[in-house]
């Protein structure tokens, strides 16, 4: 078939790459100049099932209430009027019970394991070098008590085959010597041995020369997407600001902007943006950065080592679609950083950033047939697109050729209404 993915950030280039490796004719169409220039530009880096917890837990209404009135939760909600957020918020709502938190998360852990094994086999195939860091990731709590509810939580990931570890302060400086300096704060961690990290824009972009080099995908860059006609239960056409592409098959990977552009062909997609922020700083010679990924609980700050850069994300805000930012709101970060690893970087020439995360309430990402019969969606995957990209690919590419995906799909996909 002629297939044209919608948009290419990590979800849309792995779309690309494996409808390609099927032998289908695919065209990318991105308003970017390149890969991987919006949500996935300056993400995290951690690929980690270890931390597949869903957001909608029986703690976040309270969270958001006190964000209203306090800036150091690490869920924001601002007081946007916008009737999608607040539609959305109920939705998110509903799944907050302790019943649907372990049902969601136990199926955000099964295509989180199975994404990041598709990576490897990619990985392996292709030798593709994105700052890759295996041997673990630490979840560091400072807090007896916190980490004790740290450790009683494990169980959803432990009891669906993940292997976590609770240990001691002195395993995980054995573990991180960089986080010595902070070894008389912790009360322990959670270690789990399988996760890893890696710079997910410089990945996006190798496999998009690879699959326009040796697959022949073709990629149409600085093109926007005005609309997508729809005639009865079939897409004919997607309209740009250079022109119209027609295909047999398309496929909707555009993030935040998903919904958006859904709603011009009736279709009713329950993801909503929320703003993470990001920033990367030169590790110059320095010799104190880490060498593992983490995060920080009681900060909620994460940490990736990539290259010679050291990466550091935290803070989720509801703000609808606005992605500015200004230095203040990675004051907190930085500081904690700091703290960490004091030398461990050069924090006097940060680079800062903010994007969306597209989220759903479940967590779990919307995947599958449409109500149109030629438009597939693979969207949604929120603050975990790096982690779930190549298994939702995969399973998108297996059901637009008819196959039986490798994994179970329950609580994935959806045929949209």
């Amino acid at each position: 078939m002629k297939v044209v993915v919608l948009g290419c950030g990590i979800v849309g280039v792995t779309t690309a790459y494996y409808a390609a490796r099927d032998g289908h004719e695919v065209i990318v169409i991105d308003r970017q100049s390149g890969a991987a220039m919006e949500t996935s530009f300056s993400n995290a880096g951690m690929i980690a099932p270890g931390h597949a917890y869903t957001w909608a837990s029986p703690r976040a209404p309270k969270i958001l209430w006190q964000s209203l009135f306090r800036d150091d939760t690490s869920l924001r909600l601002k007081l946007v009027p916008d009737p999608y957020m607040w539609l959305w918020c109920w939705k998110f709502l509903q799944e907050c019970t302790a019943e649907r938190a372990a049902i969601n998360t136990a199926h955000k852990l099964r295509l989180c394991r199975y994404s990041q094994s598709s990576l490897q086999a990619l990985v392996a195939e292709l030798g593709v070098d994105y700052h890759r860091m295996t041997g673990g990731a630490i979840y560091m709590y400072r807090d007896p008590a916190l980490f004790e509810a740290g450790v009683r939580n494990t169980k959803v990931l432990t009891d669906n085959g993940l292997t976590l570890k609770p240990i001691d302060p002195d395993k995980v400086v054995e573990l991180e010597p960089a986080l010595a300096n902070t070894k008389g704060q912790m009360a322990g961690a959670i270690y789990c041995p399988t996760d890893e990290s890696g710079d997910c824009h410089v990945f996006a972009q190798k496999l998009a020369q690879h699959c326009a080099e040796k697959l022949g995908v073709r990629f149409h860059w600085n093109t926007s997407i005005r609309r997508i006609h729809a005639a009865g239960d079939r897409i004919e056409k997607v309209e740009t600001d250079r022109g119209d592409f027609t295909g047999d098959a398309y496929v909707m990977a555009l993030g935040s902007y998903a919904p958006k552009v859904a709603r011009g062909i009736g279709l009713s997609l329950p993801i909503y943006p929320v703003k993470g922020y990001a920033v990367t700083i030169p590790i110059g010679g320095k010799n104190g950065a880490p060498r593992l990924p983490g995060v920080d609980e009681q900060n909620l700050v994460a940490w990736s080592r990539m290259g010679d850069r050291l990466r550091l994300t935290a803070t989720a805000e509801f703000a609808g679609y606005d992605t500015s930012h200004k230095p203040a709101d990675f004051a907190h970060m930085l500081k904690v950083a700091q703290a960490l690893f004091p030398d461990g970087a050069e924090y006097d020439k940060p680079f800062m950033w903010a994007g969306l995360r597209p989220m759903t309430p479940k967590g779990t990402p919307i995947l599958g047939a449409s109500k149109h019969r030629n438009l597939w969606l693979n969207a949604g995957q929120g603050h975990m697109g790096w982690t779930m990209s190549f298994g939702s690919s995969r399973v998108v590419c297996d059901l637009l050729a008819g196959r039986k995906p490798a994994i179970d799909t329950t609580g994935l996909t959806l045929a949209a209404a």
